[in-house]
């Protein structure tokens, strides 16, 4: 067994697009776009009209998903890190402070408020968000 893709809900196709791979670096791999069954029992979902979108970087696979039908739901707020379920994505970066200077340009949400450091460590670390809130986490540290 062997981890496939994660799936992320998108409430904008285009921007999200954007954002994963003009900023984020994930590499285009393929899409494909689905109608009514069995996608709509597989999803649970009715009157299913979906583009999925495959990206990928170093080996971790992410699905965009937008929803044409039925809609996406949520209010586009980071979910807090105890709700039960997936909290986050992680990346590690070179250079946190370039990195937050490169995406500050782009317009994406930090959450400065989460930034930490431990110079012990040579660690560094803060929250940003995709363009409907799903939290990521920027993570400078040495090694693997």
């Amino acid at each position: 067994m062997r981890i496939s893709h994660i799936g992320i809900c998108v409430s904008d196709w285009k921007r999200s697009l954007r954002f994963y791979h003009d900023v984020l670096g994930f590499r285009y791999v393929h899409e494909l776009e689905v109608k009514g069954e069995p996608s709509d029992t597989l999803l649970r979902l009715t009157g299913v009209s979906l583009r999925a979108t495959y990206l990928e970087r170093e080996g971790v696979r992410i699905e965009l998903l937008h929803y044409a039908a039925p809609g996406c739901t949520g209010d586009g707020e980071p979910r807090p890190m105890n709700q039960l379920g997936l909290t986050h994505l992680s990346l590690r970066v070179d250079d946190l402070d370039a990195m937050l200077s490169e995406i500050a340009e782009a317009g994406v949400r930090v959450l400065r408020e989460t930034r930490i450091e431990i110079p012990r460590a040579r660690t560094k670390a803060v929250f940003i968000t995709d363009p409907d809130g799903v939290l990521i986490e920027l993570v400078q540290q040495p090694g693997d």
